[in-house]
């Protein structure tokens, strides 16, 4: 749902983007740790959303490889470490994965490519 409130917001000139991104004001905030973003990707928007854990973050990506990705983190109310997995959805894809107390989705348009690897890297700067 949040991928695609971006998207709307993203069409409205209502709703200007937040590009200023500041992982360590995120996580000084939210408590949630964001993931390293390869150095080509450009932050269109940073939007924190409510969650029944408490706050989520959004991310609007542009990607050289992937086109415009939704970065979503969320504290899901578990502890767990599940692997990098898509998730093919309608006009969507995810590749979702937790470590610790912190979700994560990478969302695509569908047939984007290599979206698992995506997660891993981006699971990888986690660690």
């Amino acid at each position: 749902r949040a991928h695609r409130t971006t998207i709307v917001r993203e069409a409205m000139s209502s709703q200007p983007e937040a590009p200023d991104y500041d992982a360590d004001e995120i996580r000084a905030a939210t408590a949630i740790v964001m993931p390293s973003l390869p150095k080509d990707w450009k932050v269109r928007d940073v939007q924190i959303y409510p969650s029944q854990f408490g706050p989520s973050v959004e991310m609007a990506v542009e990607t050289r490889d992937l086109g415009l990705v939704s970065l979503f983190a969320i504290r899901p109310g578990t502890f767990d470490v599940v692997q990098p997995t898509v998730a093919p959805s309608g006009e969507i894809s995810s590749a979702y994965f937790q470590i610790g107390e912190v979700a994560y989705a990478v969302v695509a348009r569908r047939g984007v490519r290599d979206l698992d690897r995506t997660a891993e890297t981006l699971a990888n700067t986690l660690y």
